[in-house]
């Protein structure tokens, strides 16, 4: 199928801080770049950075963040990926402005919290996230959410490497555009 036939996918990153969402939606929206897609990657962080120090809530930023999502997804791009949401409120609100055309897939992301504590206190870029009592919170409430979410993939990325990781959501992709046309 050429590139121009492919039914749009729409990736859905989901999971707490520091679980790897970020790093697999880059290195995935890289590889597809490399395979010729045009690809648009998404980040709600990147949304409410736009706002800081004022951003009015998250809550503002998450409904920008899905409106921006479903524009690139009604351009002309073969994948979306939207990275960065954590609970199923999220999801339904971002699900709310995919195209119906879209091949769309869920991804949760998961890592226990003692994978994360580290990984989080060495990103300097990092701001809550970085304190273990925060960040220790988020993980009881990601532990209570994921039953919530509807996910088609679930990914521990401390039980995977990231080209594992990549492989697997390259095919999921593949599967959910085949099943979708």
């Amino acid at each position: 199928m050429t590139l121009d036939a492919l039914p749009m996918a729409f990736v859905a990153f989901t999971g707490p801080q520091a679980s790897g969402k970020s790093t697999v939606a880059g290195a995935l929206s890289e590889e597809l770049r490399r395979e010729g897609e045009r690809v648009a990657l998404v980040e709600l962080d990147q949304i409410a950075e736009m706002a800081l120090p004022s951003l009015p809530s998250w809550d503002t930023a998450a409904r920008i963040f899905a409106m921006v999502a479903g524009a690139w997804a009604r351009a002309d791009l073969t994948c979306v990926i939207a990275e960065g949401i954590s609970s199923q409120d999220e999801v339904s609100l971002l699900l709310d402005h995919v195209p119906p055309a879209a091949a769309m897939i869920t991804v949760a992301m998961t890592t226990p919290f003692e994978a994360a504590l580290p990984r989080a206190q060495a990103d300097p870029t990092r701001g809550s996230s970085r304190d273990r009592d925060w960040l220790a919170e988020r993980y009881r409430e990601w532990s209570l959410e994921k039953a919530r979410i509807s996910a088609d993939v679930l990914l521990d990325a401390s039980q995977l490497s990231l080209d594992q990781c990549v492989r697997r959501l390259t095919a999921d992709i593949q599967s959910a555009r085949s099943l979708h046309t």
